[in-house]
């Protein structure tokens, strides 16, 4: 489903603040596959999410969906095939608009537009039903502004109206870390939901190495803009928290980085 070959990317080339945010990426993703992606800050785990969504166009390399190239392809253009839910809960919906509003401006996504657009009351049950299953006590707020709502909420609904059309292509970055845990726990659990349900191809960051190794088919590593481990799911059975940063502890070592790596790993993602 997600085919990357080659890709690097640089920002502020050829300056003193030059940093490589990929290094020569290839990343193969099968269908209805799901992957985790963890790293220390600064690793490329966001850049290589906003490459593959068109957020950015890489200095060099390809990357293909579904068989398609769409490397010179801008955002926009590939909305049609892929969904993403950011860090940030009041990023991916309208506040201004109702409830209502909101899931229907992402059910019509990738359809024909028409100057006047009206909801149902079939499609207002519809709705209903769809918020009802987030289990967020929303159900009944479809005339309300989504503004008005929590932020774990705004990032349930968020993630429904990803997720409404099955794309072909589900990002995840790090949804989940502006949480309570709580909250966060709520929306881990729709994730899985939504994914196994309607078996979507996924990418997940995550600042989370107990996520990394409890959801996903599938994890990869990344470290310096390059992708240094690509665990299989067999592989994630066995291992634990303490034996990623065995392998990031054997990084260091090899690389002659300061102890302060390890140390930035367990507060983050422990």
């Amino acid at each position: 489903m997600i085919r990357v070959g080659n890709l690097n990317k640089k920002f502020n080339p050829g300056s003193q603040d030059e940093v490589i945010a990929l290094s020569n990426i290839n990343l193969e993703v099968h269908k209805n596959e799901f992957l985790t992606v963890i790293g220390t800050n600064g690793s490329g785990k966001s850049t290589l999410l906003n490459a593959i969504a068109g957020n950015l166009i890489p200095d060099s390399g390809t990357i293909e969906i579904n068989g398609k190239d769409v490397t010179g392809q801008k955002e926009y253009q590939r909305a049609r095939n892929i969904s993403r839910v950011f860090q940030n809960p009041f990023t991916g919906t309208a506040p201004e608009m109702t409830l209502a509003e909101n899931l229907l401006m992402a059910w019509l996504r990738g359809r024909r537009r028409y100057a006047k657009i009206s909801l149902s009351r079939k499609g207002r049950e519809f709705f209903r039903e769809q918020l009802a299953s987030l289990e967020m006590n929303v159900e009944d707020r479809l005339d309300n502004l989504m503004g008005a709502l929590s932020g774990g909420q705004r990032q349930a609904i968020t993630l429904l109206m990803a997720v409404m059309q099955q794309p072909k292509v589900l990002l995840l970055d790090e949804h989940t870390a502006a949480l309570d845990p709580k909250t966060g726990s709520q929306i881990l659990k729709l994730t899985q939901k939504f994914v196994t349900e309607s078996r979507l191809t996924t990418l997940m960051v995550t600042h989370s190495m107990k996520q990394a190794l409890e959801l996903g088919t599938r994890t990869i590593m990344m470290h310096h803009g390059q992708i240094i481990d690509d665990i299989s799911a067999g592989e994630k059975l066995s291992l634990t928290v303490d034996d990623l940063l065995d392998k990031f502890e054997d990084i260091r070592k090899r690389e002659k980085l300061t102890p302060d790596l390890i140390e930035q790993l367990k507060n983050l993602y422990v």
